[in-house]
């Protein structure tokens, strides 16, 4: 076969241009990982060959076009409803395959669902594997990067892992050679522009890989517990604007991102129980994302920024009980969810922000004010929109777990007001909603830690109706789960605060069971843990002294029974 002058053509419908621009760039661009090459030995794929003309007013592909596609070892067709519509695409598409029917095409998808967006020449005799470039789907940099190992003729799994790798050890070497950066960044500046021009594409290299450290790598080390690693990739992340120098030089994009590691490294402190560490960063993040905000309030990204300061801040309203301020806060945030609902009326995350400060007003109704009626509305006002979320994006898996959380609050307000059936049916669904999610993600922290809420829930309603029997057999599956957790992450304090009332509610049990023994052990075993707490924990400041009291409580009944003989 005659040797290639351009690793693919792209075809597309000229109402495409800046994405076919784009993916241009990506594709010529893109440099191979360490220890992946071409079948020539080099890491580029070379050029991509890309019409600039248009033609609506030509009756037939111009004479470039024939020798692009002559020239080409992979036709790329760009899909999307204009896409379909374009004769010359289908044109394209059907003289590729008869000059070289050997040869590959590859789509990727950019608007639209398939349906819409495949020119119909491309999905004769069979739909073609596709790349979904759109935000619901692959992704920008997925979607990428399976067409790249389509080019290449490499396998994904090698190439996202060996990206994966490559993007790591640069957030490292960025890390450790901060310092040097910084002095490289004053030697350049004697050379004016150049100095400019290198600092915009370090930058701009730098946010990348700090952008995946907040979404791909901080997801990933959340669901398997790793608070210590989390608190690593956070500081890293946040030294790279240290060496910045002054922040009001910042694009706004920068200082936005800057804000969202901000409220990373707050729900880590609040995962510790340093609530006043976590309330410092919120409250920074505010004062940048309310900037932000100001010079485009019709920004989507910068609402959706800046309801999440309202909601941390909230949130430690909230945990250290100062309901009115907690209660403003999440106001504000609801304000903003709708603002973007407004904006973003068919997207899954607009559906989401409204749920979650929906649900956030119903805990400070319920714990606080101890309004169970309109806390049970506005929770299921709260799942309906997280309902709506899962319809709009069925593979989210956080909304799935959203749609079983408001479940579990439901039922949290029914127990409180000693409604048991409905508060055990919605556990119940709780739990039944957690299953086929556990199945699919089995090392999901997050997931496991539900799974032992709903469980401990159960115990307590089967105990306050009196099904001591059942009662027993769920507060045992809830410690073993309990145990499983803390073993994955010590740290946790959140998972080790929800143990040490496992271990307690166990004991009321055993107590109530007639059983004087259990209740000894397990109030001993509870007494160690509670030996380990701090003050100001992360679920409740009070819990330490709100704990010790009910465990003197359990000790004194066990004291007594054995002093009975029951």
């Amino acid at each position: 076969m005659e040797t290639a002058a351009y690793v693919a053509f792209l075809s597309y419908s000229h109402k495409d241009v800046r994405r076919a621009r784009w993916l241009q760039r990506r594709i010529e661009g893109y440099r191979l990982p360490r220890g992946l090459t071409l079948k020539d030995g080099t890491n580029r794929l070379g050029p991509v060959f890309r019409d600039q003309d248009e033609l609506a007013a030509a009756s037939d592909l111009s004479q470039s076009v024939k020798d692009g596609i002559a020239r080409s070892g992979v036709m790329v067709v760009l899909c999307s409803p204009s896409a379909a519509a374009s004769l010359w695409v289908d044109k394209e598409i059907r003289l590729f395959r008869q000059v070289h029917p050997d040869r590959p095409i590859l789509a990727a998808i950019v608007e639209g669902d398939p349906a819409h967006a495949f020119p119909a020449a491309l999905i004769e005799g069979a739909e073609p594997l596709a790349a979904d470039l759109r935000p619901q789907g692959d992704g920008a940099r997925l979607g990428t990067l399976k067409l790249i190992a389509g080019l290449a003729d490499i396998r994904l799994d090698r190439l996202v892992q060996r990206d994966a790798q490559r993007r790591i050890r640069r957030v490292t070497a960025i890390t450790v050679l901060s310092l040097i950066v910084a002095l490289g960044f004053i030697a350049l500046s004697l050379f004016a522009w150049q100095a400019q021009r290198e600092a915009e594409r370090q930058r701009a290299e730098a946010e990348g890989i700090v952008e995946f450290m907040l979404t791909d790598l901080r997801q990933r080390l959340r669901s398997v517990g790793r608070l210590d690693a989390l608190m690593t990739v956070n500081e890293r992340a946040m030294n790279y604007y240290k060496g910045q120098g002054d922040l009001d030089r910042l694009p706004d994009e920068s200082l936005e991102r800057r804000a969202r590691i901000l409220h990373a490294m707050g729900e880590d402190d609040i995962a510790r129980g340093d609530l006043g560490a976590a309330l410092q960063k919120f409250r920074e993040a505010h004062r940048t994302t309310e900037a932000i905000l100001e010079n485009a309030p019709d920004d989507p990204e910068r609402i959706f920024n800046h309801a999440q300061s309202e909601f941390w801040i909230g949130q430690i309203d909230q945990l250290e009980e100062r309901a009115e301020a907690a209660l403003g806060h999440y106001r504000a945030y609801l304000y903003w969810a709708r603002r973007l609902v407004e904006l973003e009326p068919e997207r899954s995350r607009s559906f989401m922000e409204a749920g979650y400060a929906l649900s956030n007003i119903a805990a400070v109704q319920w714990q606080f004010q101890k309004n169970h009626a309109q806390a049970i509305r506005n929770y299921q006002m709260s799942l309906d929109w997280f309902l709506k979320s899962q319809a709009a994006d069925p593979r989210s898996l956080n909304a799935r777990m959203e749609v079983a959380e408001r479940h579990a609050r439901i039922s949290d307000v029914q127990f409180d007001r000693r409604d048991f059936d409905a508060a055990r049916w919605h556990r119940l669904r709780h739990l039944a909603l957690l299953e086929p999610l556990r199945r699919e993600d089995p090392d999901n922290g997050d997931l496991a830690y539900d799974t032992l809420v709903a469980t401990r829930a159960l115990a307590r309603i089967a105990f306050e109706s009196g099904e001591l029997d059942e009662a027993a057999t769920l507060v045992a599956q809830a410690e073993t789960q309990a145990e499983s957790l803390r073993a994955r992450d010590p740290e946790n304090q959140f998972w080790f605060e929800q143990h040490l009332r496992v271990l307690m509610d166990a004991a009321e049990v055993a107590r109530a069971r007639h059983n004087p023994s259990e209740v000894a052990r397990l109030t001993g075993q509870a007494r160690e843990f509670l030996s380990q707490t701090r003050s100001g924990s992360a679920a409740d400041p009070a819990f330490r002294a709100e704990s010790i009291v009910r465990l003197d409580a359990i000790t004194r009944s066990g004291t007594d029974l054995s002093k009975k003989g029951e």
